[in-house]
């Protein structure tokens, strides 16, 4: 019986010894490589992330801003609706209406935040994040249509405003460097009492405030002519408070640049040199650029005013 045990093979310590190394290299390289596929994954997949919400909204904003100065005709008449629409504002200034009341089809407040409906530049604006920033333009888009089934008030007039306000941090870090984009809609109401009316987001498919987008870093708006002319360089932009109104008309194309930033860091070391992204204005930011593990985004677009001076 001793002689069969004696014939039966077996391991050293030593070999056992090495082979769990081998083993134990084998899986640490398995797991550094899965760690390694994993985050660069996981990064790509945020950065997708966020440039695509980016453009989402974006996409709201360029069909928004292609419906500035729309006015809807009703064509053929044969239910007796007035042809006489008091809706047919020009400057928006007439007996009393004051700024707030403005028809025109497109306004932009450069870096102004918020949006109150008692005054169209807030005589004390929220406070920015910091004395830096140059967030945020804000824009009004004003379009008609029409509601046969309104006893009331048949011809519409809407007014969508975006502007952006400070958000809180999620975190709680006091890292307050963004702000959220947030969209209103209005409708103009006639007053039965009196021959003019005024904006209320009361109507059914108004709202007020309504948050569009978190971690916004600047958004921007340039206006242009038929000709390519800005015509807010040299103070040829006329705002609704300006005597000179012509150039509100003269609107052709929109550009429009959004940048948002990630929610949580990025990239795992700071950049040796701060970094730049593209904007409408080179010296948006005062050539400050940015040092943070943040990843930001930054959504430059075009768009055409079809309706505007046809």
């Amino acid at each position: 019986m001793n002689r069969k045990l004696n014939k039966i093979s077996g391991v050293t310590l030593i070999e056992l010894l090495v082979g769990v190394a081998v083993t134990a290299l084998m899986m640490g390289a398995m797991f550094a490589s899965y760690t390694a596929v994993n985050s660069s994954y996981k990064q790509v997949t945020d950065k997708a992330r966020i440039s695509s919400s980016s453009r989402d909204i974006v996409g709201m904003m360029m069909k928004d801003i292609r419906l500035a100065g729309f006015k809807y005709y009703y064509g053929k008449n044969d239910e007796d609706i007035p042809f006489a629409d008091n809706l047919t504002h020009v400057t928006g200034l007439e007996d009393g209406r004051g700024i707030i009341d403005s028809h025109d089809p497109i306004i932009v407040f450069r870096n102004t935040l918020g949006y109150s409906a008692a005054d169209v530049t807030p005589s004390s604006p929220p406070s920015k994040n910091r004395t830096t920033d140059t967030c945020c333009d804000r824009i009004h888009i004003v379009y008609g249509d029409f509601d046969k089934n309104d006893p009331k008030q048949k011809y519409k007039r809407y007014r969508l405003s975006y502007f952006a306000l400070p958000i809180d941090n999620e975190d709680g870090d006091n890292d307050n460097d963004f702000y959220g984009v947030y969209k209103t809609k209005e409708s103009w109401i006639e007053n039965s009492e009196t021959p003019f009316g005024n904006w209320t987001s009361s109507c059914t498919e108004c709202y007020r405030d309504q948050l569009v987008r978190s971690h916004l870093i600047d958004m921007e708006f340039l206006l242009f002519d038929e000709n390519g002319h800005d015509l807010y360089k040299d103070g040829d932009y006329p705002l609704p408070n300006n005597d000179n109104r012509a150039g509100l008309y003269k609107i052709r194309q929109v550009d429009m640049s959004l940048m948002f930033r990630s929610n949580k860091e990025f990239f795992k070391t700071k950049p040796k040199k701060p970094k730049f992204l593209k904007t409408l204005n080179n010296d948006r930011y005062g050539g400050d650029g940015f040092d943070d593990k943040y990843l930001r985004d930054n959504v430059v677009v075009s768009v055409n005013t079809r309706n505007i001076g046809g």
